[in-house]
């Protein structure tokens, strides 16, 4: 089995009504219709590389070499675990865990994305919750850090629930403009005090050394 060779498409992360693993080959047209129906308003960008807003078939192949390259440069010093997310077992977004020295430094970052049909039905806080349960209880980690624009009130909402604290401002580049992006923190007791959502891993203890613990 691909799993023996390849022990992270064992790793499954389930919430009440989400599941979140790395996807299959059959797993990619789903994930580029959930894309297509969209995930951001057509004048706003959430993302600093403005991926979601070329144009066929350049989004769709795009998508496939970042999920190869993750799954080709993975190393236990530098790690990013691209994780779909499925509900009601149909792909709708897209939340990402990455380390870096992670044996050393016991931090990760996240990113993601998720349909805008779904917005604002707590489905945003619980794929986070559930990748920073991975990344607390599973990984031992110690902070999590994650970033969105100053003018992206929703994703900095979702931050706020969890319990991430502001950690600064940070002027980059998203595509030809420069914006203001605020970076928040969140350590392993406030996550503690800030945990709602029931989270289950599955399939952990045969890829934890692919993590570096």
């Amino acid at each position: 089995m691909i799993s023996d060779a390849w022990p992270l498409f064992g790793l499954r992360v389930t919430t009440p009504r989400l599941e979140l693993r790395l996807p299959r080959l059959e797993d990619f047209d789903g994930l580029f219709e959930a894309v297509a129906r969209g995930m951001h308003e057509p004048d706003y960008l959430p993302f600093n590389v403005p991926w979601s807003t070329q144009p066929e078939p350049a989004r769709s192949r795009g998508s496939l070499q970042f999920h190869w390259r993750t799954w080709a440069e993975w190393s236990a010093a530098k790690w990013t675990l691209a994780l779909v997310v499925f509900h009601d077992g149909v792909p709708v977004g897209q939340q990402d865990l990455v380390g870096r020295d992670f044996a050393v430094t016991r931090q990760v970052s996240s990113g993601s994305w998720l349909e805008t049909r779904l917005q604002g039905r707590g489905l945003g806080a619980e794929m986070r919750a559930a990748v920073l349960h991975l990344a607390f209880e599973g990984l031992g980690a110690e902070w999590a850090v994650s970033a969105a624009f100053t003018d992206n009130p929703k994703s900095l909402g979702v931050s706020r629930k969890l319990g991430y604290a502001e950690d600064g401002v940070d002027v980059v580049a998203s595509g030809d403009r420069a914006r203001l992006q605020q970076r928040v923190r969140i350590d392993r007791a406030a996550w503690e005090a800030h945990r709602t959502v029931p989270v289950e891993v599955h399939g952990l203890d045969a890829c934890r050394d692919m993590f570096g613990v």
